[in-house]
């Protein structure tokens, strides 16, 4: 299962969704706050506030930045 902690209107997060929509891939969206202060949860998924970042529970990868996580996806799922 993948999960996408993504944030309402962010360029970067729609990005990633429309690849993983692309690629038929499954998963969860988890909607976070917009205020860098208040992303606690994606702070202790991955060590920093920035958002898209994925969970990939079927291999063990936690991942930020919408370019590499593109990348991960293709190689991946493609």
């Amino acid at each position: 299962m993948v999960t996408l902690y993504q944030l309402e209107g962010c360029p970067y997060c729609e990005l990633v969704a429309d690849r993983l929509d692309e690629l038929d891939i499954d998963y969860d969206s988890v909607w976070v706050e917009g205020l860098h202060s208040k992303r606690d949860e994606v702070k202790r998924i991955s060590g920093q506030r920035q958002v898209p970042v994925i969970v990939d529970d079927e291999y063990g990868v936690t991942m930020a930045e919408s370019e590499r996580i593109v990348d991960y996806l293709e190689q991946t799922y493609a």
